[in-house]
């Protein structure tokens, strides 16, 4: 990799910046040499030749975008000069798909610790899981999880209640202009404190949590919505890192427990997990709180006797994905992950790459990629759909950049998709999933959630994921309750600025330090860490617990 340039694909007709280039830099690359008129931020991208009005911008040797006024050789692409644009796709476009596995023999032999499962899945953690069915529960959640995790070792550092503490106190004895000229409380080491007590120091060792759920739905809203949070429900009971759990029901709402009971069923008819459902409207709510806080007591120590034992990597199952992308995620961690992903699945292990909005552009592609017709129809269907969903209310598909991503080098949401798809890697497509449909053949799967982080982690992780990897250029806090979350920096300046959040650096592939296999080799020792419990990530440090349903609305 050059150490200033580079052009991602032959085919392109831009480079790009991986310094900051000034106006009037000469830059040689392959043979020419492009003479800058502006200056070009590094994850930028400047044309290597003459473009006029409705020519195309190729990027990862597909077409992202068309020129929308005259742009000179060497000029960065803007969103002034450049407007989203897509190649049509479709299933008579499908083209033979070949493709060589990575070798695997280094890994072919290796095994992680996890918790085994009665349906021959395994864990990475186990966790007690308590949800409510519907939004009237979550204050009885909340009164739980205190309950519980202050009791048991779970909770979090009382850092900041201290600090309200310490000014409180100099309120109260008059000093608030001391407080005034006070710096703020900086205690760096809480970087490396765990969200809760060492096992060790916790009465159940074999648990690695209870898990507090809550969500504003559930009653009042669709039945298709509902329908959905039931089916989301079930996935997360029956997600591996998952041993047992307590669902509180007020009773009247649309989703009711039989709901979610078949649900769980329906898809795994080996489920032997404890659980355990309340309703309130069957008594008081001392009386369904006494009941739940014993009932759930037990079947902690039930949970507690599964200890971890060695599992083939062929038993992960890894979720992908990017959020606060960068103009560096598409040619640094996203493409570790691809090649990560696919030896997963040369492994007969399970990928899972979610986010349709963000496969826009590349669709023929994954088409191509997709070893039976009858899934390529249901993505080209499914795409369809939330496409034109999104279209109908003002808000497609091109409007997917942030402000951020295009700050940092996305112009146009093709340029962010071609990039996002590449955590993909170059394996085929076995299944694809409509959103909470588990991931159940080895290999890539790809999932339809929308591209939020939350909602999108969310699915991931009710669709069985028992791993997940988060690429990020900007920075972002994201986490699941059940499932580790794993975040993956693009550049090192990143890692160096919030090392609180970032767990693994693809940087180095940036500065050309690293290949992007010698990276995705040392995330894979990561995991394999990280899934027999020898690592935990910043999220799970942070106790960042996020869980939002999607409503099956548009969200982009």
């Amino acid at each position: 990799m050059s150490a200033r340039v580079l052009k991602v694909h032959p085919a392109d007709n831009v480079i790009v910046a991986l310094r900051d280039l000034s106006a009037g830099e000469s830059i040689e690359f392959d043979q020419q040499i492009y003479t800058l008129p502006y200056a070009v931020g590094a994850k930028h991208k400047f044309v290597t030749e003459d473009r006029q009005p409705g020519d195309p911008i190729t990027m990862y040797g597909v077409l992202v975008g068309k020129a929308m006024q005259p742009i000179r050789r060497g000029e960065p692409i803007t969103t002034f000069n450049l407007k989203h644009s897509a190649d049509r796709y479709g299933i008579d476009k499908k083209q033979p798909y070949t493709y060589q596995p990575p070798n695997v023999s280094r890994w072919q032999n290796r095994t992680f610790m996890g918790y085994h499962r009665a349906d021959g899945s395994v864990g990475t953690r186990n966790y007690w899981l308590v949800v409510p069915l519907v939004f009237c529960e979550n204050r009885n959640v909340l009164i739980l999880k205190d309950a519980f995790e202050r009791e048991l070792g779970y909770a979090q550092p009382e850092t900041y209640r201290e600090q309200v503490h310490e000014l409180l106190s100099l309120y109260k004895a008059g000093d608030l202009d001391v407080i005034k000229k006070m710096q703020p409380f900086v205690d760096e080491s809480q970087n490396k404190t765990l969200h809760n007590a060492p096992a060790e120091k916790r009465p159940f060792k074999n648990v690695d949590g209870i898990k507090f759920l809550t969500h504003e739905m559930g009653c009042g809203g669709t039945r298709q919505d509902s329908g959905a949070l039931g089916a989301l429900i079930a996935g997360f009971i029956n997600n591996p890192n998952v041993a047992g759990a307590t669902i509180l029901s007020l009773g009247c709402q649309h989703l009711q427990a039989d709901i979610v009971e078949q649900e769980i069923r329906r898809h795994n008819p080996k489920f032997d997990k404890p659980l355990l459902i309340f309703e309130q409207q069957a008594g008081t709510e001392y009386a369904l709180m006494a009941q739940a806080v014993k009932e759930t007591f037990l079947g902690l120590t039930q949970i507690n006797k599964i200890e971890r034992q060695p599992a083939p990597l062929s038993a992960l199952t890894v979720g992908l994905k990017c959020g606060g992308s960068d103009g560096f995620s598409g040619i640094s961690a996203n493409p570790a992950l691809g090649q990560l992903s696919d030896t997963i699945a040369a492994l007969g292990g399970k990928t899972v790459l979610a986010e349709f909005p963000e496969l826009n552009g590349v669709e023929q592609e994954l088409i191509n990629r997709t070893v039976d017709p009858a899934d390529a129809e249901k993505f080209i269907n499914l795409m369809g759909t939330y496409s034109a969903q999104a279209e109908a209310v003002g808000s497609g598909f091109d409007m997917n950049p942030s402000p951020g991503n295009i700050k940092d080098g996305l112009i146009t949401d093709a340029i962010k998709s071609a990039g996002a798809a590449k955590k993909g890697g170059n394996s085929p497509v076995v299944d694809v999933l409509d959103y909470t449909e588990p991931a159940v053949r080895p290999g890539l799967s790809l999932l339809c959630t929308p591209g939020n982080d939350v909602e999108a982690t969310t699915g991931m992780a009710g669709s069985g994921t028992n791993v997940i990897l988060f690429t990020t250029g900007l920075g972002t806090p994201t986490g699941n309750p059940i499932c580790p979350v794993v975040k993956v920096s693009t550049n090192t300046k990143l890692k160096n600025r919030m090392p609180d959040v970032i767990d693994f650096d693809c940087g180095p592939i940036i500065d050309g330090e690293q290949t992007i296999d010698q990276s995705a080799d040392d995330l894979l020792e990561y995991i394999i860490r990280l899934a027999s419990g020898d690592e935990i990530t910043k999220a799970e440090q942070l106790g960042q617990d996020d869980f939002i349903p999607w409503k099956r609305g548009v969200s982009l």
